[in-house]
């Protein structure tokens, strides 16, 4: 099919050929492969195979921060101040692939350097991935509204999205630790993690190239094709209050997320005393992939603010069950733990992206303007500092609990493991659900302004 009689087809039905749906999906499992590598096992890597003590890993994260609160939003005015004959959103995909590759590989490099040098290196790798992550994610999320205007093709869309970063995620997250010692034997992690980020970036840049081939921005207004000035574009968050209760939301999630993620191994190697498990607990978060894959159809019956209350109450219940299992040091509950919880932070990763589409509609719908980049950068931005955050938290209670890599733990630092993997996620989760009741845009509300969009682009 042409890629005129594809737009025309869109034009008419809103409905995407499967090409185009699995391009667009495929481009977060690049991601997730990449980026979840670096979340689930850089900090691990910093304090026992770098050599950095946790307190400053903590401290640069959360500096990390204090540049996303620079780069996300650059990042979304970039994109609406973008008009390329690739359009808006698409262009990013090509132009940072390279930049994100390479610093990929240089996060788990290990030069020869002194304690304070390799505290520098640290900060000039991490916040250059973090600056490009922005770079090549945020296109992805503000390019959904661009594609489509079906409400119930971007829940599609972002299902698909969700089961391709889950699978990418849970697949780096299983093979890491073998693949460290497959590469760099028993006795030699550096080379190990090394060889891994090279591998990880390269599977990176090829299907990166694969999905800026396929994906295409079919939705165009008069506004989309010229530069958006900034203060225009902030006109679309005015009293746009499902971005708000979204973003905040997403904050608070990944600040759960990424204090469990990242623990993870040290939960197993240190609380458990059974580090051989820790790939197989990573690959339950494939239960995920489950409520992802059911997703649209609760969307349809339930709507999905319903839908993803549910989500975040299931994972409640998990980490409560996973609190049980840590507290007697039970494995078999430790993993029903495990598999509930991700059960139902599969229905997050689904339905964020499709939320802050329809932020973006709200925003034209009530404000007459419509801007994907500063509506939808803060899915990455708000991921990112909730993620940042979330290290910055567990820095700092394993140097409070006193932490010694390589060493039998202390009471307190065990508990200060225990704390990230189990207690502070659930407050999280809790918050985020506590805010998620005051989402008042209803699957009537998305009908009417898609019918009113429509409309207007038609006469436009």
């Amino acid at each position: 099919m042409s890629e005129r009689t594809t737009l025309q087809s869109n034009k008419k039905t809103g409905k995407l050929p499967w090409n185009e749906r699995l391009s667009y999906g495929a481009s977060d499992f690049a991601c997730s492969f990449t980026f979840s590598l670096i979340g689930t096992y850089l900090m691990y890597f910093y304090t026992d195979v770098f050599g950095i003590t946790a307190s400053a890993v903590g401290t640069l994260m959360l500096v990390a921060r204090i540049i996303d609160a620079i780069d996300g939003p650059f990042w979304g005015v970039m994109i609406d101040h973008t008009h390329t004959k690739w359009g808006k959103s698409r262009p990013y995909l090509l132009w940072f692939n390279a930049p994100f590759t390479i610093f990929t590989i240089l996060c788990f490099m290990t030069p020869d350097l002194s304690m304070n040098w390799k505290i520098v290196w640290a900060y000039v790798t991490y916040i250059g991935i973090d600056v490009f992550y922005s770079a090549v994610n945020i296109p992805l999320t503000s390019i959904l509204p661009s594609m489509t205007t079906d409400p119930d093709e971007r829940v599609v869309l972002s299902t698909i999205r969700s089961l391709f970063s889950n699978f990418g995620g849970t697949l780096i997250s299983v093979i890491a630790l073998p693949l460290v010692t497959l590469f760099g034997g028993p006795n030699n992690p550096r080379r190990g993690f090394f060889l891994l980020a090279v591998m990880a970036a390269a599977v990176f840049f090829i299907i990166y190239l694969v999905v800026f081939a396929n994906v295409r921005e079919h939705v165009q207004t008069k506004q989309s094709q010229k530069p958006l000035p900034f203060k225009t574009s902030l006109k679309a968050l005015k009293n746009n209050w499902p971005w708000l209760i979204v973003i905040g939301l997403n904050v608070i999630y990944w600040l759960g997320m990424q204090a469990k993620n990242q623990v993870t191994i040290y939960f197993f190697k240190y609380n458990l005393d059974k580090p051989e498990l820790t790939s197989l607990a990573l690959f339950f978060n494939a239960a995920g992939l489950i409520s992802v894959f059911i997703t649209p159809k609760l969307v349809m019956k339930f709507g999905k603010k319903r839908t993803l209350l549910f989500g975040l109450g299931t994972a409640v219940i998990g980490q409560l069950i996973l609190g049980l299992g840590a507290n007697s040091l039970n494995v078999p509950i430790v993993i029903i733990g495990t598999i509930v919880s991700n059960f139902g932070n599969g229905f997050v990763g689904a339905l964020v992206a499709a939320m802050l589409a329809d932020a973006v509609d709200y925003g034209e719908w009530k404000n007459g303007v419509r801007a994907e980049g500063i509506v939808t950068s803060a899915s990455s931005f708000t991921a990112k500092f909730g993620m940042g955050m979330g290290g910055a938290i567990t820095g700092i209670l394993l140097s409070l609990g006193h932490y010694v890599p390589n060493k039998t733990q202390s009471a307190s630092a065990l508990f200060s493991i225990e704390a990230n993997y189990v207690w502070v996620p659930m407050l999280a989760f809790v918050i985020a659900f506590i805010m998620l009741l005051f989402y008042r845009l209803t699957p009537e509300k998305e009908r009417e302004m898609a019918r009113f969009i429509n409309k207007k682009h038609a006469e436009e």
